[in-house]
């Protein structure tokens, strides 16, 4: 051993190829008596030691590790970027969402949330304890108690005449001053003017209204229309987040997403919802009844009765109080409908006037032909005689 190393040491003395040859006969000597060793080690640069090895130096290499997943930006050089974390960004919190109104519909927009990973909280003024109790979600009898919760958003789902009373009954002072206060109400202008009157000035405010029910979105949601208006979400905070976490949830199911003012909606609802009530309750009126010749045309009205009939009067009150173009498309009906009845009746006013004047017509000409043959007869009578 001390041989080779005084060979390695006069290697200065060799000429450059006999030093490359000694060279790499000293490094095999000393990978075999070093097996750490080697030869490019003067070349790297040192690496500082970490944070975790200078505080404990006796520890593994192991221990000493930084793992990619958990490293922050880097600062470089002046004018180069920092070098980014390779770590996801950290998925957001569960909105805990809070039903004032657990009402059939309440239930069934409650399950779409809950599938969605959110955390259900709801209150009513009937008991439904036992139902929350089946399906993990924390029932309050009171909204006072469900609001010191301090959900990160209230959602209305009371009826369209019970709303006001319902909102001003709401404790906004327990609730934490970003809180978002959304509505599924099928009128939007009523709702909105309403929480922009209420609601503090720090709350967020989400119009929205999922164009389906428990019976139309019984198979799911995919594709169902589902309409919304960001109508106050403050840009600092956490409020947007919030927003679309909660938008989300119906975009996750599928539901088409229509982002519409409340006032466009009222429009739009007024000549589709509106008339679609409108008509089936007119039909419930004849007491349709099913025949053995029904027809596929026939069995669509009798369908589209039973599902407006279903649903309690006062939503089709609703959507006649408060949507104010609601009576102008009432109008707009019974004109169409006497405008289809004069067309019934003006042509069968022509038939009827046209039957008329062809009888009075060939009544006019036997008349005619009558006193031909009286006069005719009487002039023969009178020739005979003579």
């Amino acid at each position: 051993m001390a041989s080779s190393l005084r060979h390695f040491a006069g290697l200065c003395c060799f000429p450059a190829s006999a030093a490359a040859a000694a060279a790499s006969g000293t490094t095999c000597l000393l990978r075999r008596y070093t097996p750490n060793f080697c030869a490019f080690a003067a070349l790297r640069p040192a690496r500082p030691a970490s944070p975790a090895a200078a505080a404990n130096p006796l520890a593994s290499p192991a221990d000493h590790e930084e793992h990619p997943a958990h490293q922050q930006a880097v600062p470089c050089r002046d004018g180069d970027p920092p070098a980014l974390s390779s770590a996801p960004p950290p998925a957001p919190a569960p909105l805990r969402v809070g039903i004032v109104g657990f009402g059939n519909f309440g239930q069934f927009i409650a399950g779409g949330i809950q599938r969605q990973g959110h955390t259900v909280l709801a209150a009513s003024r009937s008991d439904y304890s036992a139902y929350c109790a089946d399906r993990g979600i924390r029932f309050f009898r009171s909204v006072d108690a469900l609001c010191e919760e301090q959900p990160d958003v209230v959602l209305i789902c009371s009826s369209i005449l019970s709303t006001e009373g319902v909102v001003r009954a709401i404790p906004f002072h327990k609730l934490r001053p970003d809180t978002i206060v959304a509505d599924v109400l099928s009128v939007k202008q009523f709702p909105r003017n309403l929480l922009l009157e209420i609601l503090p000035p720090s709350f967020g405010i989400i119009c929205t209204h999922p164009m389906f029910g428990p019976e139309s979105g019984k198979h799911g949601w995919s594709k169902l229309p589902f309409v919304y208006d960001k109508v106050r979400v403050m840009e600092d905070g956490d409020q947007v987040a919030k927003c679309d976490q909660f938008l989300s949830i119906f975009e996750q199911e599928g539901c088409r997403m229509v982002e519409m003012s409340c006032t466009e909606h009222d429009r739009y609802a007024a000549g589709s919802q509106f008339i679609t009530h409108t008509i089936g309750r007119v039909l419930s009126q004849l007491n349709l009844k099913s025949t053995p010749i029904n027809t596929k045309g026939y069995e669509s009205l009798m369908q589209l009765t039973q599902n407006t009939v279903s649903d309690s009067f006062d939503l089709y009150y609703g959507l006649f109080m408060y949507n104010v173009n609601a009576t102008e498309q009432l109008d707009n009906l019974e004109r169409a409908f006497e405008r289809v009845r004069q067309m019934l009746y003006g042509r069968l006013h022509d038939l009827i006037r046209k039957q008329i004047v062809e009888r009075v017509h060939m009544q006019t000409v036997s008349l005619e032909k009558l006193e031909n043959d009286r006069s005719n007869s009487c002039a023969t009578h009178l020739v005979s005689s003579a």
